[in-house]
């Protein structure tokens, strides 16, 4: 009996440790998903605490609905603390790829050797084939008919022979010697005074970004060149009623303070048209501030302007 008790014991354990779930690790470990990279550098801006998509686009010399569409934005105010603008145009804030290299054959004219037929064989003629298919023959020596004068003149007493006639070198126009004259840049622009009022504060690095005009409540203010609207509205603050004209791609100048905006926006002006009537919206005073920016930043307008 205790054999047959001792024989089935095993046997039971070993059907009762069959029953046992078996648990499967899975010791895979997942990698962590890559964040993908924030473009950055020229061409790009990271949004602020503050920022309005106007006062990017003034910073950076842009059309604010340019930036917009750049960045698919639809509503101007939706820009976000830490996001990350571009504020070039596609092509200038990418950097251009590797220009292919493309080789081609170097064409080499056949030269051709030929020999005049009423000349001793010292005396050869290289013709050369050009690219056109011309061929192009050295200057044959020209014959004289026989005669004494013509034999005297080759053997002159003094034994020295005739001196072959001197070639002249071709003359050249004066203006072809001439330095070129210099051309003006294409991004220039030829600036006039926005307004005849009295200037009352000028152009600081430290402080005032532009120059101050103090006049009467109505004073036209004028486009200080030909351009583009590119924006007209009070969404800046600190500059009122503020026009912006963007003239080239490298010049914007800024009209600020107006009671009363007389352009749209996408409008076309014309250097010294009446764009606006001076006021004093978000200022102490009836005044006009104007700005030129180069490429966004602002430059003194006294360095632009013509002499009063």
């Amino acid at each position: 009996m205790i054999r047959i008790v001792a024989a089935i014991f095993p046997v039971l354990l070993l059907a009762a440790c069959s029953q046992q779930p078996v648990t499967s690790v899975d010791r895979s470990v997942a990698a962590p998903r890559a964040t993908p990279a924030q473009p950055s550098g020229p061409g790009y801006y990271t949004v602020k605490r503050g920022d309005t998509l106007y006062r990017i686009a003034l910073e950076n010399g842009q059309d604010h609905r340019d930036i917009a569409s750049w960045n698919n934005i639809a509503n101007p105010s939706a820009i976000k603390e830490g996001q990350v603008l571009r504020v070039a145009p596609p092509a200038a804030a990418e950097p251009a790829g590797d220009a292919a290299v493309v080789s081609k054959p170097i064409a080499v004219g056949a030269i051709v050797e030929s020999r005049s037929l009423d000349q001793p064989a010292g005396n050869v003629a290289t013709a050369v084939a050009a690219p056109s298919g011309s061929l192009k023959r050295e200057p044959k020596v020209g014959k004289e008919p026989y005669s004494d004068e013509a034999y005297a003149r080759l053997n002159r007493v003094g034994g020295e022979p005739a001196k072959p006639a001197e070639l002249k070198p071709e003359s050249k126009p004066e203006a072809a010697l001439a330095a070129p004259a210099a051309s003006a840049s294409p991004d220039d622009v030829p600036w006039m005074w926005p307004t005849s009022a009295k200037l009352s504060a000028p152009y600081s690095d430290a402080g005032n970004k532009g120059l101050d005009f103090a006049g009467k409540a109505g004073d036209p203010v004028l486009a200080a060149g030909d351009g583009k609207v590119v924006y007209a509205g009070s969404g800046l603050r600190g500059f009122g009623e503020l026009v912006i004209v963007k003239h080239n791609a490298t010049y914007l100048s800024a009209y600020a303070h107006n009671r009363k905006i007389l352009v749209k926006e996408g409008q076309q002006v014309s250097r010294g048209q009446k764009i606006a009537e001076m006021g004093n919206t978000d200022a102490d005073s009836v005044k006009l501030h104007f700005e030129i920016r180069k490429q966004g930043k602002p430059v003194d307008p006294a360095q632009y302007l013509p002499k009063r």
